[in-house]
């Protein structure tokens, strides 16, 4: 009796007018659902796959059967129509592969058609896809539209699917703070489930050199924060072969010349102003040794330095099969390299910080292309106030250019330049955003009624509380963030796609779930269906969509992902109560 009171009172919270919905995040680009009925699945529903040959699509095949026999999930708000006991069940999911050769690659083909007949047509559902990455798109989207105990499913369903960008990530850093390797699979686990398709590895930064290199393991052992805070060959190839099964690509980013200071820990000669205070006494903000604690560069003038950066760079080759190499070359401090007598001379005789910079990309740059790497660079390279090289250093078809700042503006300058980007907007999708700053002495905080008239605002008045990049930037603004705005056609075709950024400052593995999901979900439905109704054009979603991320962010906390919470659940229950306009 309990039970019947509870489900009458949660079928008395669903609006009566309410179309029956298909949850799927990120939704579809196309779904037909003409007259809404749901069946089971069979107890002995398997997915029929011929291709037993392709691992990763096996391994695929496998885990999405267990899955949709397994999950159970038990919406927030009760899925309508329910199934008939009467009608047959859904006993496949028969699946066709048109080519099962391409590789992993940026710009694979990614779409697929997921049909399940009415009920009564047939008992088997087909999905067809061009290749194994889209049979594991679509894989991932039937897995979501499984609901129940026992399991059931809409039938009577076609979508059309594919994304709009073939650039979809997530960049983490495992430098500031450590992220043991079972996280950094669940977190990759998770972006597969959101169809975001590239981990963007910063592996490395001033803070701690933290992967050992064959070639150079002294890199590790001295500056990685500790033995046990390492990840070796093994984790990396455990990680690539983790990510590959669920058409994750793994791009790994070796930040240099700058943000190199954990590299001194083993080669100190290599290294300018090492251990040096970043902001020293006295000095203005344009000599600082670097933008944050942490100050150490590369000398692009010790030849040494190039022994050690091509051993990196030949590592990283052959630990990851990726095409993409990041390189940074990003926040270069002209105080750093000045601190540097060779520097110095270097400048008395007529030399320049932007001819240090270029020769040093020069040298680096050619030595990935020969590796067949086309190697990705932060924008500071080609845009840097005080810093940076001309265009000739960087060839077009070999460089992608990383966008950080200035929002849209910068994404219009590089690509009327003629360079592919890739988007990271501060201002958009910086998941570090709003948490203050982590320097330490900082007596601005000891303000107990307003701000020091003098320096402006900082806890109060619209002060960003030492956060650099505040406010904190929530679901909606990721998600109403379109990255070819302002653009012209042939400039918004260099838009590769985008990179929510999880800089780790003040983040670990502790919060790494919430820190991420489900803000990371937003951007993954922006950039694979749009924002937008009918993709490109069209109003605004965000409305429509909070239903739904809500939903989803309760399926992915089911499945072991602590997403955080976008709205009391009674918001669910209440639809369109908790807009700010109805």
């Amino acid at each position: 009796m309990a039970v019947a009171t509870a489900l009458l009172l949660l079928f008395a919270f669903s609006p009566a007018s309410a179309a029956p919905q298909i949850h799927v995040w990120p939704k579809p680009v196309h779904v037909s659902w003409p007259r809404p009925a749901a069946a089971f699945l069979s107890p002995s529903f398997r997915i029929q796959s011929p291709y037993p040959r392709h691992r990763h699509l096996r391994r695929a095949v496998a885990r999405y059967t267990r899955l949709v026999l397994t999950e159970r999930h038990h919406p927030l708000v009760p899925r309508s129509p329910h199934p008939s006991a009467s009608d047959p069940e859904l006993r496949a999911l028969a699946l066709s592969v048109a080519d099962l050769s391409p590789p992993l690659r940026h710009g694979v083909d990614e779409s697929y058609r997921l049909s399940i007949p009415p009920a009564g047509a047939s008992a088997i559902a087909s999905l067809a896809a061009q290749t194994p990455w889209g049979a594991i798109r679509g894989l991932e989207t039937f897995s979501q539209m499984v609901w129940g105990d026992p399991p059931a499913i809409p039938v009577g369903v076609n979508i059309s699917d594919a994304p709009i960008f073939p650039h979809r990530g997530l960049l983490l850093d495992t430098s500031r703070n450590y992220y043991p390797v079972p996280d950094i699979l669940r977190t990759i686990g998770a972006m597969a489930a959101n169809k975001l398709n590239v981990f963007h590895w910063h592996i490395t930064d001033s803070h701690s050199f933290p992967i050992l290199l064959p070639s150079e393991p002294e890199l590790a052992l001295k500056g990685s924060y500790g033995r046990d805070m390492m990840y070796t060959p093994a984790d990396v190839r455990r990680i690539v072969d983790f990510a590959m099964t669920r058409g994750v690509r793994v791009i790994p980013e070796f930040d240099a010349p700058g943000h190199a200071a954990s590299w001194a820990e083993a080669y100190p000669g290599i290294v300018t102003c090492a251990n040096e205070f970043w902001l020293p006494p006295g000095s203005d903000w344009a000599d600082r040794f670097a933008s944050e604690p942490g100050a150490g560069q590369l000398n692009p003038l010790n030849p040494e330095t190039y022994r050690v950066v091509r051993n990196v760079i030949g590592d990283a080759a052959r630990l990851f099969p990726e095409p993409f190499l990041h390189l940074g070359a990003d926040e270069i401090a002209p105080g750093c390299w000045k601190a540097d007598p060779a520097v110095r001379d270097f400048l008395s005789r007529g030399g320049t910080l932007d001819h240090l910079l270029e020769t040093f990309v020069n040298a680096t740059h050619a030595h990935a292309v020969a590796l067949n790497r086309t190697v990705v660079y932060w924008e500071d390279v080609l845009l840097g106030a005080t810093v940076k090289v001309s265009p000739v250093a960087l060839p077009r078809e070999t460089t992608i250019l990383h966008i950080w700042t200035n929002g849209p503006n910068n994404t219009k300058r590089i690509t009327e330049a003629g360079y592919r980007v890739i988007v990271s907007s501060a201002e958009f999708y910086y998941l570090d955003c709003g948490h203050g700053g982590f320097e330490g002495n900082d007596s601005r905080y000891d303000r107990q009624v307003g701000d020091d008239p003098a320096v402006g605002p900082f806890n109060y008045a619209g002060g960003n509380g030492g956060s650099w990049c505040a406010p904190f930037k929530t679901w909606q603004r990721v998600y109403d963030y379109d990255i070819t705005y302002g653009l012209s056609e042939g400039e918004a075709a260099l838009v590769l796609g985008g990179e929510v950024a999880l800089w780790s400052e003040q983040a670990d593995a502790t919060v790494l779930d919430a820190t991420v999901w489900p803000r990371a979900s937003a951007m993954a439905e922006a950039l694979w269906s749009g924002n937008r109704e009918g993709g490109t054009t069209g109003r605004k979603r965000y409305g429509e969509a909070t239903d739904r991320l809500q939903e989803w962010r309760h399926r992915m906390v089911g499945r072991g992902v602590g997403a955080e919470p976008i709205q009391p659940r009674w918001c669910a229950l209440h639809p369109t109560m908790c807009n700010l306009v109805q």
